[in-house]
């Protein structure tokens, strides 16, 4: 039975810091003032993200883990139509600095997943905590119950200081520079709550590596990296940091800027807090479709924004803060072993133990200890899993805990001795699957199964995949045993699609009357050094055929690789021609009438749409002109990967703009056919049609993608660089998206657009 909040807060009052219980407090006033009426919904929104609390897809109670479906007892909520707060059950995201956790920390989890959510918790890629199905009246006493344990969830969402990520190897690592532990965790509570971080736009995403050329930290897609470095002056080794700005994923991935090569650490703090002021001052606040500090950057170019960063630390009142922390820096945040080092033996071992220690063990630095990534499958733990791991985390360790980026938990200091046993007790927990961080340890987001931008079932299909790896039916072997797997429900790469080697994102397609969910398969990514490189986007195939494409690029690269070439060489040696015509029969989906296996979404067995666009020859003459026009866009975008492919930078960024513009055009025809080839009549005409009307915009993302055209036609002379014409061509992929979207959109109702001189055509809206 849940506790109230009256009772948690008389037995844990004495626990929670003041600051901490005020806060909460506060929410729980919102939320009653709101239920009366009393606080405006939109700002409500905003305070409530700010606390870690979302509203999150409500499918009849169900989820899809990939191997068993979770079905909850919400007999009094109804199917259909679940909108509202207060309705539904919805998402708690809970922060975990750097992925640092306890023993006791991971058991609260534990409870509250039992309590008030569905018994499982989920690691996300931001190495956070979320619970699903969690009421919003029980929020300020889960809250509570985390405070008492130091957990926060304050600005896990929201136009905030996400939850600050770091290597969860940081301290046992054989190749970094330093332990970026106490770095990460000074940052994090310096700024959170930070009156200075409080005026975002949007949000705002840090993360630490100890070292350049490994994939633990991801510091190129951040908003702010730090790579640990340390350098001799004057005979003395100094610590400090390469200082990254303006990196991010999302829909169009931007590659952060080094802004200064070496920041001495008594300058992290206050150079952080000397960003966000000029995050808040000059970013975007009205189109949030630009908002985020990459844009500013690229905007303002790395010297501007640099001179503005040292303008305004330059002006930063003293915080003693600042450097407190490194007065005693090893003692700040310092780990010790249970037990004193010791070897592996040659005692016998228990089966399947030397293929979990290969794959699932890594030698610290530290001699004769070893740290052990338990496999999460798609990052869900149940409460029972979560107790058994506290328990083992306390037999064989002093309870250091980390959560991981690709949604896995971490345990550290276990004698090399202790690992057969270590491994048996994970067996017990159903906890012991190995092959961690490889092929079969599939990242996705939660796609349709909870998120309200989910378009394909990315949770549904990365469990199907790995199914066949488990059953055979995919190949596994050296080849390919690495490889990462990364799929997302939609554009916004949250499943960090664009930094695998094979990667996939949810799209759709109207087929005649009806709608197909597909994925677009995203190739030339690379995890290393820290995300350094972004894929793109060649193709979008039907998501029941993607476990095909999957064998098909696997088969092709064990059979076809040289010397050892990994997977991103490859790609670029056989060409993206090759891979398009080796997948391109995958594309046809075959007439409702004849076959329906593809109109339906993975664990899910209903119809992926119902809504027909209607009967009669004009009508299907319209869907038949546009859907080949977009085809035709979808060319010139491939068309202009290839000229990226090819070095010609320039040609590649043009490319891409003029398939904005004929994507554009192929919505204008519906209306005014006779559109002509000038690309500002046919903004003008996009615009008044599309956008003033708001036809184009997403129901999530708004006007964001037709923003994409119109500043790719204002800067349309610009001499492209390699990076800025892969974001063009990034660009140019999302607005082809776009468009097939709003097709799709304008076939479940009609309207009548009006034409220009006079003319009108009923096209559907």
């Amino acid at each position: 039975m849940k506790a109230s909040n009256a009772r948690w807060k008389d037995h844990l009052g004495s626990q929670i810091s003041e600051d901490w219980g005020r806060e909460i407090d506060i929410f729980e006033t919102e939320i009653q003032l709101r239920k009366q009426g009393a606080f405006d919904e939109k700002l409500f929104a905003e305070t409530r993200l700010r606390r870690g609390a979302y509203g999150q897809r409500y499918d009849n109670g169900r989820r899809h883990d990939g191997l068993q479906s979770r079905q909850l007892a919400f007999a009094d909520l109804p199917t259909k139509g679940v909108d509202t707060l207060w309705d539904a059950p919805g998402m708690q995201r809970i922060k975990i600095p750097y992925g640092g956790m306890t023993p006791e920390q991971l058991e609260v989890m534990a409870d509250l997943a039992e309590e008030y959510a569905d018994g499982i918790g989920h690691v996300t890629t931001r190495q956070d905590f979320q619970l699903h199905f969690v009421h919003i009246d029980d929020t300020p006493a889960l809250m509570r119950r985390l405070a008492a344990v130091q957990v926060t969830s304050r600005e896990a969402c929201g136009n905030s200081v996400r939850n600050i990520t770091g290597c969860p190897i940081a301290g046992v690592c054989r190749d970094e520079s330093f332990d970026i532990s106490p770095y990460a965790r000074a940052l994090t509570f310096f700024l959170l709550g930070h009156h200075d971080v409080q005026d975002f736009g949007r949000k705002f995403k840090i993360a630490f590596s100890g070292c350049a050329h490994n994939g633990c930290g991801l510091t190129n897609l951040h908003d702010l990296g730090l790579i640990a470095v340390k350098r001799v002056e004057n005979g003395v080794e100094k610590r400090g940091f390469k200082f990254y700005v303006g990196g991010g994923l999302g829909s169009v991935p931007h590659n952060a800027r080094l802004i200064y090569e070496f920041l001495p650490q008594e300058e992290l703090l206050p150079m952080a807090q000397a960003v966000s002021r000029v995050f808040a001052k000059l970013g975007e606040k009205k189109n949030r479709a630009r908002a985020r500090i990459k844009f500013l950057v690229a905007k303002l170019g790395d010297e501007e924004f640099r001179k503005l960063v040292d303008e305004e630390r330059q002006t930063l009142p003293h915080d003693p803060r600042w450097t407190e922390f490194l007065k005693d820096i090893d003692g700040y945040y310092s780990e010790s072993p249970l037990k004193p080092a010791a070897a592996l033996n040659g005692a016998a071992q228990a089966e399947g133990f030397a293929e979990w220690r290969r794959t699932n063990a890594y030698e610290q630095r530290q001699g004769g200890y070893a740290t052990v990534t338990v496999k999460l499958p798609l990052g869900d733990i149940t409460a029972r899993q979560m107790r058994d791991l506290a328990d083992i985390a306390r037999r064989y360790t002093q309870g250091t805990i980390r959560t991981t980026v690709e949604q896995n938990l971490v345990l550290r200091w276990i004698p090399a001795a202790d690992l057969p046993a270590v491994y048996a007790d994970l067996k017990a927990a159903h906890l012991a699957e190995p092959g961690a961080e490889g092929v079969t340890d599939l990242v996705s987001c939660p796609g349709t199964d909870t998120c309200k931008l989910g378009i394909s079932a990315s949770r549904g299909l990365a469990g199907e995949l790995r199914r066949r790896f488990q059953t055979g039916e995919l190949e596994i072997d050296d080849t390919i045993e690495k490889l990462k797997i990364k799929v997302s429900g939609c554009f916004n790469s949250c499943g960090q699609h664009h930094v695998s080697d094979l990667g996939f994102y949810g799209v759709s397609r109207k087929i005649g009357s009806h709608t197909v969910p597909h994925f677009q398969v995203v190739l030339g990514g690379t995890w290393e050094n820290n995300g350094g490189s972004y894929g793109l986007p060649i193709m979008a195939i039907p998501s029941k055929r993607i476990p095909e494409v999957v064998r098909r690029m696997a088969d092709r690269y064990r059979t076809e690789r040289q010397n050892g070439e990994n997977f991103q060489l490859f790609i670029k040696r056989i060409g993206k021609v090759q891979i398009k015509q080796m997948l391109e029969d995958l594309t046809a989906v075959p007439d409702y009438a004849v076959d329906r296996s593809l109109y339906s979404d993975w664990r899910d067995p209903r119809e992926y749409t119902t809504g027909d666009m209607g009967v009669g020859e004009c009508a299907g003459e319209v869907v038949t002109r546009i859907d080949m026009d977009l085809a035709a866009c979808e060319r010139e975008v491939f068309e202009a990967q290839l000229l990226l492919e090819r070095g010609e930078v320039q040609k590649a960024g043009e490319a891409a703009y003029w398939a904005m513009l004929h994507a554009a055009k192929s919505l204008v025809k519906l209306s005014y056919l006779d559109v002509p080839e000038n690309p500002e009549v046919i903004l003008s005409e996009f615009r008044r049609r599309f956008y003033d009307t708001q036809l184009f915009f997403d129901p999530y993302a708004g006007g964001k993608f037709a923003h994409y055209i119109f500043a790719a036609h204002e800067k349309a002379s610009e001499t492209f660089t390699e990076t800025t014409a892969h974001q063009r061509v990034e660009e140019a992929s999302l607005v082809v998206e776009a468009s097939h979207a709003c097709n799709v959109r304008l076939g479940d109702r009609l309207v009548t657009l009006s034409a220009a001189g006079g003319a009108s055509a009923t096209v559907g809206a």
